[in-house]
């Protein structure tokens, strides 16, 4: 086994790693269930970009998440389900229950025809039947594509489409605090341009009116007497689809990264247990939390497979972090013992922003480990966090990753290594993290800043872009050849320590999910009243990065307030609500240049409020315009 207890031992494995990466990965493999062993651990690079791990193995992700623990703790707590309203009690489900619900849902996934590689996708609540379903989905070989329960109709269109996928689970609606979601009603709009769904599996939730399409759609509930709970895990290519998962670009399209079946499931398992350090051999003794809704890749790697991989306890919660009032992640915490407990900044500077009696009342004593994802974390939050929650006796892992890498690439491992303030600190052994120049060129002093690339391939990292591998080519190698371009900017201290300093591309990290400038003002452009917009990221007091945009609007029979509420009703019918601005300012023109390229990097100043410092604008198509932007800006 390649648990880390120590630092003696981390420094150890990083060193092993770098001399003998297939022997390093092969042993931590070992750890997991294979039908057929593989032929070779790692082949291809980041030069011929065919990358695959453990080929010809052949395994089950279910197989390792649920069947691997039966011998030895079928009647351990596996999941823990806290529903949205704080007067129901929280539901828990066994090893065992979660097999055989597991299999159920596989059964009925079969029975509705669905085989090994077709589409399953998921548009649901925070529900367990979401968790079961994907579990479900590889226990057959078919492929599951969740999307956020918060995006449009039109958001889910593009991405059935896409991926053409053949079923649709979703629910008949969804809590979101007070509020009912109608996600059945999201669905039959979607699905009026989507021929490739020929089933449609509803679990009722809300109770609310919705619309049955005959032969289409088909109530949960009324399949699961025709199940079994008894269903043969298909053995899958450890290079076989896991799943899809769509993530904005710096083009409109989302990109859907596709992961695979054995390096996924070996990254996940390998860094859930090494960064958060939970005791997996005692029933009941840790129980870890991560906030994140399985529609987003943490919620995949460290809500689902991670803890169930180590054979953990892990929770999931339907509801809001203020309802029904801002303690409500604090009673969960007592109310469960959760000793791990892992969520975003954005959440953090939100409770932080409440009144401190949310937090007093509760004890809080059971914590051992705080954990942040999604976005870099400020000093004032992780000083908050770590006081107030932590009661200043908890390490932060302070984790930096993305939907590409699978997992999590660089961070503390708690109790081992040190944790510094907003500091992601030192890469995981395996990983080979470098910062370069706007050249490309290796940065190889150790007190650096630069753009942060990979050099070497990792068990984690999506293989493509669903149905588009020069996307995946041009987007993650094609700034810089031969290196994993992750689209962030870092500095390094003297100690090699590593600080996330944001987005260095044109993708904004809106409390903690990355949407694509281009996407946004496409939505924005939709209004008839606008020709041209440009959207940028600037800083935000709660979500770590708020959304500007700078619409040109030559007339409109408007005011002001109505057009800003009608260009937010575009953007929220288009991608959701999560990408709506929160500035919009008017203007005439954008800074071009003679080629037409809008200078971003001038609109960021005006974001960041620095316009003492704009650089020469003398060569732009229009300087003038710069001035009426600077003179109309709104923050």
């Amino acid at each position: 086994m390649k648990a880390i207890h120590n630092l003696n031992e981390y420094l150890q494995q990083v060193e092993e790693a770098k001399v003998n990466p297939d022997q390093y990965w092969g042993d931590i493999a070992r750890d997991l269930e294979w039908f057929k062993p593989w032929n070779k651990v790692l082949s291809g690079d980041f030069s011929d970009l065919n990358i695959k791990w453990f080929e010809g193995a052949t395994t089950n992700m279910s197989t390792n998440c649920l069947d691997r623990h039966l011998k030895t703790r079928a009647h351990q707590t596996a999941l823990i389900y806290v529903p949205n309203d704080p007067k129901q009690e929280p539901v828990r489900f066994t090893y065992l229950d979660l097999h055989q619900q597991v299999c159920r849902m596989a059964s009925i996934f079969t029975n509705l025809g669905i085989k090994k590689g077709d589409v399953i996708c998921f548009y649901m609540g925070m529900v367990p039947e979401l968790m079961i379903g994907i579990l479900a989905a590889t226990r057959i070989g078919a492929i599951h594509s969740v999307v956020f329960g918060g995006f449009s109709a039109q958001s889910l269109t593009g991405r059935i489409q896409d991926c053409q996928a053949k079923l649709l689970v979703t629910n008949d609606g969804g809590y979101r605090g007070d509020k009912i979601i109608g996600l059945k009603q999201v669905c039959d709009e979607a699905l009026k341009d989507c021929p490739s769904i020929k089933k449609v599996i509803v679990h009722r939730r809300t109770k609310n009116n919705i619309n049955m399409v005959e032969d289409r759609d088909f109530w949960l509930h009324d399949l699961v007497p025709t199940a079994t709970t008894v269903f043969p895990a298909t053995p899958m290519n450890a290079e076989d689809p896991l799943f899809i998962l769509y993530t904005s670009g710096s083009t409109g399209k989302p990109k859907g990264l596709m992961h695979t079946t054995g390096g996924y499931m070996v990254y996940a398992y390998h860094t859930f247990r090494n960064v958060f350090q939970l005791d997996g051999h005692t029933e009941g003794k840790d129980i870890f939390w991560c906030t994140a809704d399985i529609g987003w890749i943490t919620g995949h790697t460290y809500l689902t497979y991670g803890p169930l991989l180590n054979g953990n306890t892990t929770v999931m919660y339907e509801g809001l972090p203020v309802y029904p009032d801002p303690g409500r992640f604090w009673h969960i915490i007592d109310q469960l013992k959760v000793t791990h407990f892992y969520t975003a900044p954005t959440a953090i500077r939100a409770l932080q922003a409440m009144d401190i009696s949310f937090v007093k009342k509760y004890k809080l004593d059971s914590l051992k480990v705080l954990g942040t994802v999604g976005e870099p974390i400020n000093e004032e939050a992780w000083d908050w966090y770590h006081q107030n929650i932590g009661q200043s006796r908890c390490p932060i892992v302070d984790t930096w990753w993305q939907t590409e890498t699978g997992g999590i690439m660089i961070s503390p491992l708690a109790h081992v290594t040190e944790c510094i303030p907003a500091h992601a600190t030192y890469p995981l052994p395996g990983i080979s993290p470098i910062l370069v120049d706007h050249t490309g060129k290796e940065i190889t002093e150790v007190e650096a800043e630069g753009n942060l690339c990979i050099k070497h391939p990792w068990p984690g990292i999506a293989r493509t872009v669903w149905g588009d591998h020069d996307r995946y080519c041009k987007t993650y190698f094609g700034t810089y050849p031969g290196k994993y371009f992750t689209g962030d900017g870092a500095r390094r201290d003297a100690k090699g320590n590593y600080r996330i300093t944001g987005r260095v591309d044109d993708v904004i990290n809106v409390s903690g999910h990355r949407l694509g400038t281009a996407e946004i003002e496409d939505a924005l452009n939709t209004h008839p009243d606008i020709v041209e917009s440009a959207v940028i990221g600037y800083p935000h007091n709660i979500k770590g990065q708020g959304i500007y945009a700078f619409c040109i609007c030559p007339r409109t029979q408007l005011a002001p307030e109505e057009l800003r509420k009608e260009l937010i009703a575009a953007v929220t019918k288009v991608i959701g609500p999560i990408a709506k601005p929160d500035l919009i300012q008017f203007v005439t023109g954008l800074p071009k240049t003679r080629s037409g390229k809008i200078m971003r990097r001038i609109l960021r100043k005006v974001g960041e409020g620095d316009v003492s410092n704009l650089g020469d604008t003398s060569t732009l198509l229009n300087p003038e315009v710069v001035d009426e932007i600077v003179k109309g800006r709104l923050c």
